[in-house]
């Protein structure tokens, strides 16, 4: 099985070696997680770094991004290989490309990268938790408890995502830390919230963003402000349920289906609301990305929104699955246009200090410093 054929070799190069981190995915398709997988390609310190990128499944526009950033990118695909010899080619691209860190996101990616890396004796394992921790499927629990075994740090996007993730598997509570993501802030310039009564969502049309729940509040909504407009961005597999929801609420002339978009800084832009109804989250990207263009948040309580929103500040919190709650807290935010701004502006101030990929970029970098001066003296 010859792997190193479809990539290229990572050189070392000048007299202090660079530090190898292969990042481990299930897949770099259109999501939130493979947007930060480019930023990770685009930001690292190159004079200290050397990154590449594998996938255990398909390959998209994320993917070409990072090669056209100068990264290796590999697709290990389960059709191709096996889910057995998955595990085998893993351990052959650590030791052929002499990696150093071995950086996997999600449960799926920890469990075959993290026992591949030990195999291949790879010096530092670490896994990023990108959810509410590792899933609810006992196979993903189980997954997550052997993965763990290996692991010297396992990173949550948020408090709530570390502490389900300690509760899940409670032997590996000291390796288990919060670290936030971060969004490329200078991308979504601040342009604060239209003076209309336009509201925006963008987020995968799926169960858990309970996009129903956001339609029915809808309805209550325009009862009230029969000028209210909702855009949609985004596709799913329950974009034909959805649209059928809005037709059955009469909600065709205040509802806007957009479907995928690239050009989504533009979209918030025009907007004067960010709302979302989702069930479960860990560190919303979508929210931030909102917060960043200026516009107030009406949001459910869940995951790590609560470390997100600020109710009266930034925006709204609501119980999730409440329709009256999500309504109310709309209405409340259309009767009170002069306080706009000033949200919008409190919310950009608030993710330029704390939720910079930047940030996030060199906090991960140090982590690795640290970790392989622990286990090489190497630095």
């Amino acid at each position: 099985m010859q792997i190193t054929s479809t990539i290229p070799t990572i050189s070392k190069s000048g007299t202090s070696p660079k530090i190898r981190v292969c990042h481990v995915s299930m897949c770099l398709t259109t999501g939130g997680l493979e947007r930060l997988l480019v930023e990770f390609a685009k930001r690292s310190n190159r004079d200290q770094f050397e990154t590449m990128f594998v996938a255990l499944s398909d390959l998209g526009q994320p993917a070409e991004e990072i090669r056209d950033l100068g990264c290796p990118v590999l697709s290990l695909k389960s059709e191709q290989f096996g889910r057995l010899k998955q595990g085998k080619a893993l351990r052959k691209v650590f030791a052929e490309q002499q990696i150093d860190v071995v950086h996997s996101h999600n449960t799926y990616a920890h469990f075959y990268a993290s026992l591949a890396a030990r195999s291949a004796g790879i010096p530092v394992v670490i896994n990023t938790q990108h959810g509410r921790g590792c899933g609810n499927h006992w196979k993903q629990r189980a997954h997550f408890f052997i993965a763990n075994r290996y692991a010297d740090r396992v990173l949550a996007v948020s408090e709530d995502s570390a502490r389900i993730c300690r509760k899940q598997d409670p032997l590996s509570k000291s390796k288990i830390e919060p670290l936030w993501n971060g969004i490329d802030v200078d991308r979504f310039a601040f342009s604060g919230p239209v003076h209309e009564r336009r509201a925006i969502s963008v987020a995968r049309l799926s169960p858990e963003k309970d996009f129903p729940t956001l339609l029915n509040a809808t309805r209550l909504v325009v009862d009230q402000y029969p000028d209210f407009q909702l855009t949609l961005v985004g596709d799913g597999v329950e974009r034909q349920k959805l649209e059928t929801l809005t037709r059955e609420l009469k909600l065709t002339q205040n509802v806007t289906f957009l479907g995928e978009r690239r050009d989504i800084p533009d979209l918030l832009a025009q907007s004067s609301m960010f709302v979302s109804s989702s069930s479960t989250e860990g560190i919303s990207l979508t929210l931030l990305e909102a917060m960043a263009v200026g516009l107030p948040i009406i949001t459910t309580a869940v995951g790590g929104n609560p470390e997100i929103v600020q109710p009266e500040t930034t925006g709204y919190l609501v119980p999730a699955g409440d329709t009256n709650s999500l309504a109310g807290a709309i209405c409340n935010h259309l009767s009170q246009p002069d306080t706009w701004s000033a949200m919008g502006t409190v919310a950009r101030h608030f993710v330029e200090q704390k939720f910079h990929i930047d940030r996030m970029v060199k906090e991960y970098e140090l982590l690795y410093r640290s970790l392989v001066s622990e286990s090489w003296g190497k630095i």
